[in-house]
């Protein structure tokens, strides 16, 4: 599967912003998605997961409360909202594809980035 983010770009601290992952090649129903996040001199962080039908999902600590994982399967699209978005949450924000079956993000975007000006 090939994996395209897009949306990301400059917002002020406090706005709010969706970022969109567009998956082809393969039907993204047929993967658990995630996005994970990247700043400058820090190490790649998971975001949020959601599985292959869109029943479960999580965020991590760092976010929740303000960001929300979505699937549209019917356009093979993924979702990040964005909300109250802080300094922090400047990053290289990239989705990623686990395989049904699998452990592990196999499959990953090239990222787009969000950054949030005080």
């Amino acid at each position: 599967v090939h994996l395209v983010e897009s949306g990301g770009g400059l917002v002020q601290v406090g706005e709010s912003l969706t970022i969109t992952c567009t998956g082809s090649g393969r039907p993204l129903s047929d993967y658990g998605m995630g996005w994970f996040r990247q700043a400058p001199g820090k190490d790649r962080e998971f975001v949020a997961r959601i599985s292959w039908k869109g029943g479960s999902s999580y965020v991590a600590d760092s976010v929740k409360d303000r960001f929300t994982i979505s699937r549209d399967n019917d356009k093979n699209t993924l979702y990040l909202q964005m909300n109250s978005l802080k300094s922090e949450d400047t990053a290289l924000y990239y989705c990623a594809a686990e395989p049904r079956g699998s452990v592990k993000f196999e499959y990953w975007g090239q990222g787009t980035q969000v950054t949030v000006s005080s």
